[in-house]
């Protein structure tokens, strides 16, 4: 079983960057408070990182 981590949007994309846009839609986030079950690979690891003030890790699992 793969590791996967819960990711929850925390804030808007309104007025940000275009790039920060485009990294929440890859992510799977597009409305205040939805939570996605992503696998946990590098590349979603810094995704998330990227991003600190619009997304929240809620639960690591595996």
């Amino acid at each position: 079983m793969a590791k996967t981590i819960v990711v929850k949007q925390i804030g808007s994309p309104i007025r940000r960057p275009a790039k920060q846009r485009a990294t929440l839609v890859g992510l799977g986030l597009n409305k205040m408070h939805k939570t996605r079950e992503l696998e946990d690979t590098p590349s979603v690891r810094g995704m998330v990182d990227s991003i600190p003030h619009l997304v929240q890790i809620i639960e690591e699992r595996g």
